[in-house]
């Protein structure tokens, strides 16, 4: 006979709670794409950018930037990688380009605040870091990497822009609504711990307005998902108890954090050394500048490729020198100031 306090001592393999809150903000920027509203924003965008894809891009990297240090990268991810598909495809933008730097942006502008991405998170509430504590410690590196995303696009050759006609869609004010509603809805219920609920309110919502919204939506990532929010804490564990060590400060943090984000993605990572109570600030900065590598590197960079449909060769054309080139900068930062 099973021992039942054995099985109620078991941890879940999977996170349940993150896995139901993003599935919830998934299936909620369904809906804010289905509203038509990208489609209503994308001509005054092209139009504000008179014909030019190096000044498009100056508008909206920083946007999403400064957007991701808000409300978090994944969240930044689902709001605006719909609106940069739009501006594609009514403008002949590169799709691929634009939602390559787009993701590196959200990645870029998160590392800045504790409350920007999951692993910041993370970071913030087990060292005890004050905001602004925190704040002062990643702000040279996001300043500096967001210069980096923005002379990668001053240095590429400009494109000009053909305003073409998109099939009309109507504007549905009512779905536009409810999904602003709950994308801020579940965006609080992820901070306060109350993931499950999230789920179940945004399919309860989109079931009596729309079903169209839960139709369209691509379940299959949720599979995807579903490796990202595996726990990790028992992983960490085992590999202190069988005397593995990992380093805990300076350059070797810095480029092992981001090494193994590459492999199991930031958010595990952070998890996984954790274990052995390295010094915070080489930690964030490794992890963050990980998820600007490959796609597996942050859950922004899965959103952005999935939703959009771009190839992972297309992406990581751009991502893995940008990743190479703000390791080699973030590391020499390291050495030459001694953080």
């Amino acid at each position: 006979m099973v021992d039942r306090s054995l099985l109620e001592r078991t941890p879940d393999l999977v996170d349940w709670g993150s896995l139901s809150l993003i599935t919830a903000l998934i299936i909620t920027s369904k809906g804010l794409e289905l509203s038509g509203v990208f489609n209503r924003l994308a001509p005054r965008l092209v139009e504000g950018a008179n014909g030019s894809s190096r000044r498009l891009l100056f508008l909206l990297l920083p946007t999403i930037a400064l957007s991701s240090a808000l409300i978090m990268n994944d969240t930044a991810m689902l709001v605006f990688i719909p609106l940069v598909v739009a501006l594609s495809e009514l403008s002949g933008m590169d799709k691929a380009r634009a939602v390559t730097l787009s993701a590196i942006a959200a990645n870029v502008g998160s590392a800045l605040t504790p409350i920007g991405n999951p692993q910041n998170i993370i970071i913030w509430r087990e060292y005890g870091l004050s905001f602004l504590a925190f704040v002062r410690g990643m702000l040279p590196f996001a300043l500096l990497w967001l210069g980096l995303l923005l002379a990668i696009v001053f240095l590429t050759p400009d494109e000009t822009l053909s305003v073409r006609s998109l099939p009309p869609v109507a504007f549905r004010k009512d779905l536009f609504l409810v999904s602003v509603f709950l994308l801020g809805l579940n965006v609080y219920l992820g901070e306060t711990g109350r993931h499950e609920l999230s789920i179940a309110l945004t399919l309860l919502a989109f079931l009596v307005l729309d079903r169209d919204v839960l139709l369209s939506f691509d379940w299959a990532l949720v599979l995807t998902f579903a490796f990202i929010f595996i726990d990790f804490n028992e992983l960490s564990a085992l590999l202190i108890k069988v005397g593995m060590s990992f380093s805990t400060g300076g350059v070797g943090l810095v480029l092992t954090s981001a090494g193994l984000s590459q492999l199991i993605s930031n958010v595990p990572a952070t998890v996984v050394f954790l274990g052995s109570k390295p010094a915070w600030l080489p930690l964030a900065v490794g992890v963050n500048a990980g998820g600007t590598g490959t796609v597996i590197g942050s859950l922004a960079n899965l959103i952005a490729v999935r939703i959009a449909r771009v190839s992972l060769r297309d992406f990581h054309r751009c991502s893995v020198p940008y990743f190479i080139v703000v390791l080699a900068i973030s590391s020499g930062l390291f050495l030459a100031f001694n953080f």
